[in-house]
C-alpha cells in the first residue's frame, strides 16, 4: 500500500477504536448487586422476589423466585398501591436460573453480566468493549444499554419472553418470538411460541 494511503487508514482505525472500544463506562454508572436479603412484601404472580435499585415506574428489575435457591433476573410491572397483582413481563435467564449470592454486574466494559454463586455465568448482554456508557430503565419497560451518542447498543424489548409490552413488537420471520412458561413454578420454555409469519400470527407448538 502506498504510503499516501497508508495514514488516513491507520487514523481511521484509531479513530474508531477511540469511539467504540475504548469507550468505558463512568465508575458512577457501573454496579455490582448482590442476590441476598429480604424478600419483597408486595403480591406478585410466580412466588417472590427481591428488588433492585433499578426502576422507573411502574417497572422494577428483581430477582424472582419461585422455587427454593432458585432465581431469575426479572423485570416486573404494577402498582403497589393499586392492589392488583403484579406481573413479570420479562425474564433475563429463564432456562439458567441462579442462586442466593449470585450477582448482577454492570462494569467499566460495558457489560451486563449475571452470575451464580460460582461465578458462572448464567446470562449477559455481550456488550463488553462495544461502546457502552450507561444502562437505563426506560418508562416503556424497555432496558437499554446505550452508547455515548444516546443509541442502543443492546435492548431487552429485542428479547421478549411471553409478554409484549406497549410499543414492542415482534420481527417478521426474525429472532423474536414470544414462548410460554413451562409451567408455574418453572421459568423455562413452555411448549407454546407465538410467532409472526408473512400473513399472519402464528401459534406454534
Amino acid at each position: 500500500m502506498p504510503s499516501s494511503y497508508l495514514l488516513p487508514v491507520l487514523l481511521l482505525i484509531f479513530l474508531t477504536s477511540i469511539s467504540t472500544g475504548h469507550a468505558v463506562v463512568p465508575s458512577d454508572k457501573r454496579f455490582r448487586y448482590f442476590n441476598i436479603g429480604e424478600v419483597g412484601e408486595y403480591w406478585v404472580e410466580y412466588g417472590h422476589y427481591r428488588p433492585l435499585e433499578i426502576s422507573t415506574f411502574p417497572f422494577m428489575l428483581c430477582f424472582q423466585n419461585s422455587t427454593p435457591n432458585a432465581f431469575t433476573l426479572s423485570l416486573r410491572m404494577g402498582h403497589r398501591r393499586s392492589g392488583s397483582i403484579m406481573r413479570w413481563v420479562w425474564v433475563a435467564n429463564r432456562a439458567k436460573p441462579v442462586r442466593e449470592n449470585a450477582t448482577l454486574t454492570f462494569g467499566a466494559d460495558g457489560n451486563l453480566v449475571l452470575a451464580d454463586v460460582d461465578g458462572s455465568i448464567a446470562w449477559q448482554t455481550g456488550t463488553e468493549n462495544k461502546g457502552v456508557v450507561g444502562l437505563e430503565l426506560l418508562p416503556s419497560g424497555n432496558l437499554v444499554l446505550y452508547n455515548a451518542k444516546g443509541a442502543y447498543i443492546w435492548q431487552s424489548f429485542d428479547h421478549p419472553t411471553d409478554t409484549l409490552l406497549m410499543g414492542q413488537g415482534l420481527h417478521l420471520n426474525g429472532p423474536t418470538k414470544l414462548i410460554s412458561r413451562l409451567s408455574y413454578m418453572d421459568t423455562a420454555d413452555g411448549p407454546y411460541s407465538f410467532v409472526m409469519e408473512q400473513r399472519h400470527l402464528a401459534v406454534m407448538q
